[in-house]
């Protein structure tokens, strides 16, 4: 397995993730967002794995305006803002290949492993 998890410093389920993969031995590549971000390719692999852009955005997040305005861009601009503004992205994101997550997802991690 070659394990990515795109993560903030901060976030709980980021640190669970972590300690979900460090307790199997399983090694993991962790990519501050808030420092590096994602790629264009790795954007849009994750956003193919989790089913779209909109499994990708925090309804949660610090920035109300960001996500306001997220609700009214095309898809193609939406795409767009969400890789210039990692902070409005669902931590963590966890990429095995082609598959991924997003938030603390054990259930579909297990199954990676077997």
């Amino acid at each position: 397995m070659n394990i990515q998890i795109f993560g903030k410093k901060k976030c709980f389920d980021t640190k669970k993730a972590e300690r979900y993969f460090k307790e199997r031995n399983i090694r993991v590549q962790m990519i501050d967002m808030a420092e590096k971000g994602m790629s264009k390719g790795e954007f849009t692999n994750v956003k193919q794995a989790v089913g779209g852009v909109e499994a990708l955005i925090d309804e949660n997040c610090k920035d109300k305006d960001l996500l306001a305005l997220l609700k009214y861009l095309s898809p193609e601009d939406r795409e767009e803002k969400l890789l210039l503004n990692p902070q409005v992205i669902k931590t963590p994101v966890v990429r095995n290949g082609k598959k991924a997550t997003v938030g603390y997802r054990p259930e579909i991690w297990k199954e990676w492993d077997e």
